[in-house]
């Protein structure tokens, strides 16, 4: 697994405790308004990925941004210490550096979305 800025950025934003991990926490962080990030493993399904858009959708958090990164759960285990497959960041300085991180790596290998 390549070293990927916006994995270290997430590694940060654990340590600060401004994550919410797992889908009880993440479901939680929405509906409270406290993320505009929703960060899915690639291995997840399609149902969860729609599962949280309801939820987002009956908190009228319609700000909150889903990405889909290339790494799998276990690649996010391995990075964060802790299995998940989907992922909020809940501070807007984290979020938005690390959405430009994603958005740049995206870009230059042409990832996901």
């Amino acid at each position: 697994m390549p070293n990927k800025k916006y994995l270290s950025m997430l590694g940060m934003a654990r340590r600060a405790g401004k994550l919410s991990m797992g889908h009880d926490m993440a479901v939680k962080a929405v509906m409270e308004h406290k993320t505009d990030l929703i960060i899915f493993a690639c291995d997840v399904s399609n149902r969860l990925i729609d599962e949280f858009k309801v939820c987002a959708k009956k908190a009228n958090a319609d700000d909150i941004e889903i990405k889909q990164i290339a790494e799998a759960i276990d690649d996010i285990h391995r990075v964060l210490g802790y299995k998940a497959g989907v992922i909020t960041v809940n501070d807007t300085n984290f979020s938005g550096r690390i959405k430009e991180l994603i958005n740049q790596e995206e870009n230059e290998y042409g990832n996901k979305d």
